[in-house]
């Protein structure tokens, strides 16, 4: 079983970080401030670790960015670009802009059209395996989630097919179904669908759902 390295220390990292616990893998999370991880890391009878962001890149055979995306650059540099290289990296972020705040249920982003954060990212770290995932649905339901309609759908992007199969094979753990919905370039769509989830959050205070991609 590979080793899991996420960097970051709020909601769904910690989510994650159970989740791949419960799986079976061995899990670090880095954090700037590991006091953060104190109490969820008391309730994992020993089982995982907390660390740096740069000790649990390294610990990592996959790692998975959790982290509040306009930190996301900042937090990759910190964990070292030699310690991403050839791995992949489960990007989990969404390019938020949190000065904003939504407008009649709808998120603004921080990035310019017809680009993503995830695009932004593996552009810095060319050797990395970035693999867009996680990010439309919320913490409650990334792992093992349970709906009436059966398995929730989970769209994924990345350059790389080996890396996207690494994904894959954890999401199918986590109970999902997976979209393989093409390269990095289509990270930006797979970003929007943040939006398009909270909307009902926003506006009607529904946070209980997910998407599921009907085919014939």
């Amino acid at each position: 079983m590979k080793k899991i390295g996420i960097l970051g220390s709020g909601g769904v990292a910690k989510t994650l970080g159970s989740g791949f616990l419960k799986h079976g893998y061995d899990v670090m999370l880095g954090s700037r401030d590991q006091s953060k991880l104190a109490e969820w890391l008391s309730g994992t009878d020993g089982k995982a670790k907390t660390g740096s962001f740069e000790e649990a890149a390294k610990f990592g055979d996959i790692i998975v960015l959790a982290i509040n995306g306009k930190h996301a650059a900042d937090v990759l540099n910190l964990a070292g670009a030699s310690n991403l290289e050839g791995k992949t990296i489960i990007d989990a972020t969404n390019p938020i802009d949190e000065t904003a705040g939504p407008v009649n249920g709808a998120l603004r982003f921080f990035t310019p059209a017809n680009s993503s954060l995830m695009e932004q990212l593996q552009n810095e770290h060319p050797k990395a395996h970035f693999v867009k995932a996680f990010n439309s649905v919320g913490a409650a339901f990334m792992v093992d989630p349970q709906f009436p309609g059966g398995k929730p759908t989970m769209f994924i992007c990345g350059n790389e097919v080996a890396a996207k199969k690494e994904t894959t094979d954890i999401l199918t753990e986590f109970g999902w179904e997976t979209e393989d919905m093409g390269p990095a370039e289509v990270a930006g769509s797979i970003e929007q669908l943040c939006i398009l989830w909270c909307a009902p959050g926003f506006l009607k205070n529904q946070w209980t759902h997910a998407f599921k991609l009907l085919k014939m």
